[in-house]
């Protein structure tokens, strides 16, 4: 009977378990998480889609190789801070050059040649344009996105004056396009970028 009883105290002793209730602001938590990862995930899948498009294009457009120029080395090295280097060519593909170099990316203002050519040697495409189609800069800029990579990235900037034409170079390479060609360009980033003489990455 005692023994009985004290079961009974004991069993009543035990706290009850209490069910936790997700308050309001972890249920925002929890849903911006999920939001972000699907958007991060649909961000990925499109990545992948454009990239596997630009691959198809420039296995197209491989035969258009032949049209690049090569041009003659001019050397590397890096200049003094501030000194002014004359360049041969308006869209110098080698040279002596700036000690920093322009970061991939799309640029709306005209960048200084030291530091493109420095990006150049670094294995990035560096892409000049004025006043193409609508349509080829909106697919060039698809492609910037695609490669950002500091050895292998893509540069968009501005050259005043050539209209609708692109120059496409990369260390002692240029394809000037007038009107663009998408499988060329595509061809041109795919076989030169990542491979400039300072770190090839492919």
């Amino acid at each position: 009977m005692a023994k009985g009883g004290k079961n009974r105290k004991q069993a009543g002793a035990a706290p009850g378990k209490t069910r936790y209730k997700v308050k309001p602001w972890e249920w925002a938590v929890i849903g911006g998480a999920v939001i972000l990862a699907a958007w991060f995930g649909w961000q990925w899948q499109q990545g992948k889609g454009v990239e596997a498009a630009f691959l198809e294009l420039a296995r197209s457009g491989r035969a258009a190789l032949a049209q690049v120029e090569t041009g003659r080395s001019a050397g590397g090295g890096h200049i003094a801070l501030g000194q002014p280097m004359g360049y041969p060519d308006q869209f110098p593909t080698s040279g002596p050059h700036d000690q920093n170099w322009i970061n991939p990316g799309v640029y709306d203002r005209v960048q200084p040649p030291t530091k493109l050519v420095h990006s150049i040697e670094h294995g990035m495409v560096v892409i000049y344009y004025d006043a193409p189609p609508s349509e080829a800069m909106a697919m060039l800029k698809q492609w910037a996105g695609l490669y950002t990579g500091p050895w292998s990235g893509v540069v968009l900037t501005p050259a005043p004056g050539i209209g609708e034409e692109l120059v496409l170079t990369a260390w002692n390479r240029t394809l000037r396009m007038k009107p663009f060609e998408a499988a060329p360009a595509a061809a041109f980033i795919d076989q030169f970028r990542g491979r400039g003489p300072e770190h090839p990455v492919r």
